[in-house]
């Protein structure tokens, strides 16, 4: 079966970093490398042209750096961070950064990160489509892989975002599409979801301890909770 391709844009001051990563590019077989810069301005003019899947940028730039590029752009496609500096983790997240890569890189690291966006790329949808007073409904429908899915409410266990996606997690099976965390708030609410921290909605009736800012669902999965949200989970609890 033909390997499905992600084009991608390498920008980097640095030649050795940059030599770097067009080599880990030529490694993985599904992305395929459209340019390769050293000045951010010159990624800007090459993208007012060019449509890409993949963005892989340095942050620390002269002139512009990576957060300001990403910034700068109107519709930016997917995009991991390399850096040699880990103070910008938190800050590129905020971004919506796929991952974020410290160098030096080892390339199993790299593949993981961009196997990330190959995954929500091939399962990306529009946005999650809501009926008019969807919250009143036993089910919502999200939009993946170009069709609608219906997702029993009750089969829900959380929802993460990461970048511009959401993982709709549920007892059977993981759904991606392409939403924002806030529009999925708007229509699970409480007392049967609640958004716990910046990333996650989960399912109350899902919870299977909670110790400390710890909560533990019943399929395993651990999410820390927010102080903010610690007394609001007390009040939906009644505890």
């Amino acid at each position: 079966m033909k390997v499905k391709q992600v084009t991608c844009i390498v920008l980097d001051d640095e030649p050795l970093g940059r030599e770097i990563v067009e080599n880990f590019v030529h490694q993985t077989p599904f992305l395929t490398l459209l340019a390769s810069f050293e000045n951010p301005i010159e990624a800007l003019h090459f993208l007012e042209t060019t449509e890409v899947d993949l963005i892989l940028s340095d942050i620390q730039m002269p002139k512009l750096n990576g957060l300001e590029f990403i910034r700068s752009l109107n519709h930016p496609p997917a995009f991991i961070f390399i850096t040699a500096h880990r103070d910008f983790a938190l800050d590129s997240f905020d971004y919506g950064a796929i991952d974020y890569l410290v160098k030096p890189i080892r390339f199993d690291r790299f593949l993981k990160a961009v196997n990330r966006v190959k995954d929500s790329l091939y399962k990306e949808s529009s946005m999650v489509l809501f009926e008019e007073q969807a919250h009143t409904k036993p089910y919502i429908f999200v939009k993946v892989d170009g069709k609608l899915e219906k997702i029993t409410l009750t089969n829900i266990l959380y929802i993460e975002a990461f970048g511009d996606y959401l993982k709709v997690i549920t007892t059977t099976d993981l759904f991606i599409t392409h939403a924002t965390l806030k529009s999925m708030e708007e229509v699970l609410l409480p007392p049967n979801f609640l958004r716990v921290q910046r990333s996650f909605i989960i399912n109350i009736a899902t919870i299977q301890t909670f110790s400390g800012n710890t909560l533990i669902l019943e399929n395993g999965k651990s999410i820390s909770i927010s102080l903010a949200k610690k007394e609001e989970l007390y009040k939906v609890l009644g505890i």
